[in-house]
């Protein structure tokens, strides 16, 4: 799975790599947005445990809503004002995790 980290990506508009690679994010403004559901709280929260230890080791944090067995992930980088590599990255990162869990 491409991810957009390299510096020899041909193509680095992270949304262009978002559409491709990572279809089901959707692009709100700046900011990559994913909802995601799972059977009961409990394993809503433990996502988002797993989520916030990607972020963490990124020093990339997601905006992150909690709706009983919903989350809804936001992405972008704050301080570039955009969509940036740092945002696919961990987008990749959080898909991979997803499918792992399935």
């Amino acid at each position: 799975m491409q991810t957009g980290g390299s510096t020899s990506d041909p193509d680095p508009d992270p949304r262009a790599i978002l559409s491709r690679d990572h279809p089901a994010w959707t692009v709100e403004g700046e900011t990559a947005v994913r909802t995601l559901e799972f059977p009961d709280f409990a394993g809503a929260v433990g996502f988002v445990v797993s989520v916030a230890l990607l972020a963490e080791r990124a020093d990339h944090h997601p905006d992150i809503d909690i709706r009983w067995n919903r989350v809804t992930l936001r992405l972008t980088t704050h301080s570039a004002g955009a969509l940036t590599r740092s945002d696919t990255a961990l987008v990749a990162e959080i898909d991979e995790l997803m499918d792992r869990r399935r």
